[in-house]
């Protein structure tokens, strides 16, 4: 059986904790890989490492980091399937939604290669006589990132090249429920030119996870995941006084007015509902049909998510691929099974679905939920599956206090044909990324991704400009050189004043 072990120090580094984690095939249900769970101590080796390579590290010039990106960035395109076939193997997605979060991750990647002008500093001259004030922006140290399972490729690349070109070394820990593409993504690197310890992949659990968050020598982590690990996450580093930015969970809306293109609309929550089997964190979780609106939009979702073909990953046919684990894939199932008692009406049922030839696969069908209770589990929860709610308001105005009393503000969107309305509701709604007949508003890699309320824990977003500020510090420098003109010097207690 393949043993994924752990990249330290520009080298495959065999686990020695004695412990290891199981990795499925979602299609199959099989075990098909062993990873490496560190010990406290493996972090450790893996933190010494990437502290060893940073003083060169930090010392090289920005010429020489951008180098290794832009021959990164080309080798990274080269083995666009090898990672994209990583990613279905492993997580399960159809191999076209692999190949999308590849192109995702390369934008950063693209963006990092741009390093040098972002990382422009200020001057200002004559603040005073003869001083000049300026601003310059400085590495951090050892940064780490921990990393969910729904995109192993991706959300890494949202981390760890902005931050090894503004001259940080990485501790990246992946999601051992999939981790074999965050070793390619390393040796790519080192084949690129990264030095050895600049880029380090430590696999492991809970253990790893809490070493890293509490060890001297990390300056500050970058974590994707769930609310309540996000919550964890940025208490516990904070107090060993890290810097931290943590993306939590979400419960995206998606708000339809009854101006709206119904059919664009229903294509829109179909495609953000059930792509990626909605393990995605901007999935539509939610819609909310304004008046009219309902009726003739859940019609339409109905007859189009009846349709979507599910199958293996691998299958170029399939449109939706299984569920990351069994104990997921039932984890999921039961918001559907139980929400007719919590007074939902289950429009499509897609529990107890199966692949032929693939039984043994973690498969759920679409499943849409009509006339949901804002008190109910299906409501409340982040299901992070093809679970589709809809609820009915009679306004705008309910349909906005609605989402905003939601705890989760990461993405929202609004279909409508009415552009005052979709103003009022980008400066309304209370939600980090907004999207106007748009359902999945990720931003480009130059812009920042990050949500609000439970979403988001830190100052930061993730990637964009919030990206480099983050994995950067500044330094201000105030200097005076003095005129042989000048007045002799004294000593003057008063508060310097700027004449």
């Amino acid at each position: 059986m393949k043993t994924v072990n752990h990249w330290i120090g520009g080298r495959t580094v065999e686990g020695t904790s004695g412990r290891h984690g199981e990795v499925t095939d979602p299609a199959t249900g099989a075990v098909t890989t062993r990873v490496a769970l560190a010990s406290a101590g493996e972090a450790g080796a893996a933190v010494a490492a990437a502290k060893d390579a940073y003083p060169a590290w930090r010392e090289s010039s920005l010429s020489a980091r951008t180098a290794i990106l832009f021959r990164y960035r080309a080798l990274l395109d080269a083995h666009r399937d090898e990672i994209a076939a990583l990613i279905t193997a492993e997580h399960g997605k159809v191999h076209a939604d692999a190949l999308g979060e590849v192109a995702r991750g390369l934008e950063i990647v693209e963006l990092a290669c741009g390093i040098t002008t972002q990382l422009k500093g200020e001057l200002s001259t004559q603040v005073s006589s003869r001083v000049d004030v300026s601003t310059i922006r400085q590495p951090l140290g050892v940064v780490a990132g921990i990393t969910p399972f729904n995109f192993p490729a991706m959300v890494p690349m949202w981390m760890f090249p902005l931050a090894v070109a503004c001259g940080n070394t990485f501790v990246l820990k992946p999601s051992e429920k999939d981790p074999s593409p965050a070793n390619l993504l390393a040796e790519l690197a080192a084949e690129a030119g990264l030095p050895d310890g600049v880029l380090n992949v430590l696999h492991g659990d809970r253990v790893a996870v809490d070493a890293l968050l509490a060890h001297p020598d990390v300056a500050a982590v970058s974590f994707v995941g769930s609310t309540p690990v996000a919550r964890h996450v940025h208490a516990t580093a904070s107090a060993h006084g890290k810097r931290v930015q943590a993306l939590g969970g979400a419960k995206n809306h998606m708000l339809v007015l009854p101006d709206a293109d119904l059919d664009a609309a229903a294509d829109a929550a179909v495609s953000a509902a059930y792509g990626s089997a909605g393990e995605r964190c901007m999935a539509i979780s939610a819609v909310v049909a304004v008046g009219a609106a309902g009726d003739g939009l859940v019609a339409r979702i109905k007859e189009r998510a009846a349709r979507v073909t599910i199958g293996p990953g691998t299958d170029p046919a399939s449109e939706m691929g299984p569920l990351i684990t069994a104990a997921h894939r039932d984890r999921v199932a039961s918001y559907v099974t139980g929400a007719a008692a919590q007074g939902a009406e289950v429009v499509l049922d897609g529990t107890g679905f199966t692949v032929e030839g693939f039984e043994d696969g973690h498969w759920i069908g679409p499943s849409l939920l009509d006339r949901v209770p804002t008190g109910s589990d299906a409501y409340r929860d982040e299901i992070f599956g093809p679970v589709l709610c809809v609820l009915r308001v009679d306004t705008y105005e309910e349909g906005v206090a609605l989402m905003n009393a939601s705890p989760y503000g990461n993405g929202t969107a609004i279909f409508t044909r009415d552009g005052g309305a979709a103003r009022r509701f980008q400066l309304e709604i209370e939600a980090g990324m907004v999207g106007v007949n748009v359902p999945i508003p990720v931003p480009v890699g130059y812009h920042s991704f990050g949500g609000w309320k439970d979403s988001l824990f830190g100052d930061h977003h993730i990637y964009g400009g919030d990206g480099v500020r983050f994995y950067t510090r500044a330094k201000v420098t105030t200097t005076r050189w003095p005129d042989p003109a000048d007045a002799p010097s004294a000593v003057d207690l008063g508060f310097p004043r700027n004449h």
